[in-house]
């Protein structure tokens, strides 16, 4: 319309009328002669007030630009002067948000050469938690660095884990438990990532030798106990008792509660409850405090190495007198 009132000289007001914004930026305005007409306004002159706004808005932006230099300048010279380079050593860093926690993981992705080191909590894990970290992952293993990752039992049957695992080959390395400490990632034995809230918004980078050393020492300890997830979990032994089963009983006899259970297990509760069910239904317990009584006589309240066996038992309704 505004090309149109250019070429012509104007053009009706009633053809202008879908287009108010026309007049409201003044590119057109009434025609003195006929109000019936709008003409419109120089090009020239509209370039000039354009070009005024912007030059208006670099002027405002410079002068806030020195009243921050100038703010940041007068709060370093109140204490010792801190030498460039020096916040890249800091030995325990507080990551506010996950732009800056994803920009340090791939900030220390990009310097990692060797091995990197996670545990993941919780249950199976959720497609898009596994695609968040897919580039850095590729990106390791097309430098040769070696992974090597912890999960609870729980994740085995997530698709998504297993799909992951075969594309990143032989790169990856990943072993189970029953339950694991939170999350944490090493890169190099040198940095180390760790919540710092539930919600995980907030995030810890340690680079202190003792700290980072002390980390993958538990993340050694772990490993040796954890079960590689090409092998399948161990029979607990117990006819009708399954592995989960086995953790469960472990830490009803603890005395924690359903919900503290299903989240150190990654299950939900409703899950937790059905293996309780389960469970008390297998041993013959009739209330929780005889299922705590039978967990105890079969054994079942406290991890046990491949070396133990578990005491010869008679359980309600079964055919043989013992069970294994």
């Amino acid at each position: 319309m505004y090309s149109r009132a250019v070429r012509r000289g104007r053009v009706a007001r009633r053809d202008a009328e879908p287009v108010p914004c026309l007049l409201e930026l003044a590119l057109l305005h009434p025609d003195p002669d006929d109000m019936d007409w709008l003409v419109p306004t120089s090009p020239l002159e509209v370039m000039t007030r354009l070009l005024r706004e912007v030059h208006d808005q670099v002027s405002a932006n410079q002068r806030r630009v020195g009243s921050a230099v100038a703010a940041v300048e007068w709060y370093a010279g109140l204490g010792p002067a801190v030498q460039v380079g020096a916040a890249e050593g800091t030995a325990i860093r507080v990551l506010d948000g996950l732009s800056r926690i994803q920009a340090a993981m791939d900030e220390a992705t990009q310097a990692c050469t060797t091995e990197v080191l996670t545990v993941q909590p919780g249950g199976i894990r959720p497609e898009h938690e596994l695609t968040e970290g897919l580039h850095r992952a590729l990106e390791l293993r097309a430098r040769g660095v070696r992974m090597r990752d912890l999960y609870t039992h729980v994740a085995r049957h997530g698709q998504g884990l297993l799909n992951y695992l075969e594309l990143m080959g032989n790169a990856v390395e990943a072993r189970t438990l029953d339950e694991v400490i939170d999350r944490l990632i090493l890169f190099d034995r040198t940095v180390a990532f760790i919540p710092a809230n539930a919600d995980r918004t907030l995030a810890l980078e340690l680079r202190h030798p003792a700290l980072v050393g002390y980390l993958g020492t538990v993340f050694d300890r772990l490993w040796r106990l954890a079960i590689p997830l090409t092998a399948p979990l161990p029979d607990t032994g117990i006819e009708g008792i399954s592995h989960r089963e086995q953790s469960i009983a472990a830490l009803l006899a603890e005395g924690h509660q359903d919900a503290v259970i299903a989240e150190r297990l990654g299950i939900s509760v409703r899950t937790c409850r059905a293996h309780i069910a389960r469970l008390s239904e297998t041993l013959g317990a009739a209330s929780r405090t005889q299922l705590g009584v039978r967990i105890a006589q079969v054994g079942l309240d406290g991890p046990r190495g491949p070396e133990e066996v578990t005491p010869s038992v008679t359980l309600p309704g079964r055919g043989s007198p013992t069970v294994r």
